[in-house]
């Protein structure tokens, strides 16, 4: 998977991987590529609830052990991901990743998987970056400037004959003004490290959001998502569309340079080729959701509909919640509660410019602000719930907790205005 391993893109995924297993297949999680973080307990912890709300899949976590001290508790840990019906490891870093499965002696059996074909092992983001016989150290050449390097990989599709560079994030554009495609390196890196590959060998690219499924009892892969894989040799470029299947064989021929180019014409993608939202219901990544809640409520502002900016910011909340469980960090989570917290702010200005009715139409507004507080607070979003307080009373609302629930109360030239009959929301303390 090139990224989006944990959010609502790659639900339909994951859930026809684990249907193919059948039962309740014993599912492990490989923590080792953000072992080194100290959020790890927390990152585990969501991506844990993930699979189980969204895929409805029970995980277990293969903890980051270290050889010296742990080693007899590593033999425990290599047994329970020999055994799993079902292996995940998404973001982090390569080179961390890389360093400690071989210390582990992780990665024979992560290739042992492969060369038997037993059950579903799932290699997202910085893991994915480890599934070629050369790796990216992505964490040290664009965080820390180091020179671009290739590492040993571990090499797992070159048991199926694929000789490869796996590089994610083939598409990523979240430079802006400076190039950090292929997996933030940017064209010229990529472009020198290229020509330190043999000849017989490519570098596969997938964009985000975007998966290539290896069905080894099929003996074919198949593209999946919004995005495309490509195949890269001495910088000529084969975009494959998602919905083509390949068979090994035109994989195989198509990386060692025999058939260059010669690739089956994609079918039409059906349902199960397309993310979870990459229909007509709405946007795909969160980026694009964020826009899109963004537009709604500067129409509705734009329209002086109060109600239509408050369901916007509810929408908004709904999607950051939905991608909570998101492990990469830095996909655009805190510039979605940037935007909503604008929002918030927004909704003051309407009761100080009389946009709307005092009290019997600013509580239509207010009960599901309120609404959206009590839920912020439930989550632990104490930050957020108390600016939405804070706008509200720079707006002339001012909310009261108590143990019975909160009510709101109108000011004018800092006198309180007797709450009308009704406006008590229940809420939390």
């Amino acid at each position: 998977m090139g990224s989006g391993e944990t959010s609502p893109t790659m639900v339909t995924l994951h859930r026809e991987l684990v249907a193919h297993l059948g039962g309740d297949p014993g599912a492990v999680i490989l923590e080792t590529p953000y072992g080194f973080q100290v959020n790890r307990d927390d990152i585990s912890s969501r991506a844990r609830d993930y699979f189980h709300r969204s895929v409805g899949l029970t995980t277990q976590v293969a903890p980051d052990l270290d050889t010296g001290t742990g080693a007899g508790d590593m033999d425990g840990v290599r047994d329970q991901v020999r055994r799993a019906a079902w292996v995940f490891s998404g973001p982090g870093s390569p080179s961390y990743a890389l360093s400690r499965w071989h210390a582990q002696r992780l990665g024979e059996v992560l290739s042992e998987r492969v060369r038997r074909g037993y059950g579903v092992t799932v290699m997202a983001s910085a893991a994915a970056c480890t599934a070629g016989f050369a790796a990216l150290p992505v964490y040290e050449v664009y965080k820390a400037g180091h020179p671009p390097v290739w590492l040993d990989g571990l090499d797992l599709l070159g048991v199926l004959g694929v000789k490869v560079a796996v590089i994610p994030h083939y598409d990523n554009a979240e430079g802006g003004t400076h190039d950090t495609r292929f997996c933030y390196l940017g064209e010229p890196r990529l472009a020198a490290l290229e020509r330190e590959l043999p000849d017989d060998s490519a570098v596969l690219g997938i964009d985000e959001h975007t998966a290539v499924i290896i069905d080894l009892a099929a003996s074919a892969a198949r593209v999946w998502g919004r995005g495309v894989m490509t195949i890269r040799r001495r910088g000529v470029s084969t975009p494959i569309p998602a919905g083509t299947v390949l068979t090994l064989d035109q994989l195989r021929d198509s990386v060692g340079g025999k058939t260059p180019g010669n690739v089956p014409a994609p079918r039409q993608p059906s349902a199960d080729d397309r993310t979870d939202a990459s229909s007509d219901d709405g946007p795909v990544t969160l980026q694009e959701a964020v826009a899109a809640s963004e537009a709604r409520f500067d129409t509705a502002r734009s329209a002086r509909d109060a109600t239509g900016m408050v369901e916007a910011i509810l929408g908004l909340e709904a999607v950051i919640a939905a991608w909570a469980a998101d492990m990469e960090e830095d996909q655009g989570g805190e510039w979605a509660r940037t935007v909503l917290r604008g929002m918030i702010r927004q909704m003051a200005q309407p009761a100080q410019r009389g946009m709307v009715e005092p009290e019997h139409t600013l509580g239509r507004v207010l009960d599901p602000l309120l609404g959206l507080r009590r839920r912020l607070r439930a989550q632990g979003a104490y930050e957020l719930a108390d600016q939405l307080r804070e706008v509200l009373a720079a707006g002339g609302v001012r909310i009261r907790d108590a143990s019975e629930g909160s009510v709101w109360q109108l000011s004018e030239g800092g006198a309180l205005i007797p709450p009308a009959s009704g406006n008590s929301v229940s809420a939390e303390k």
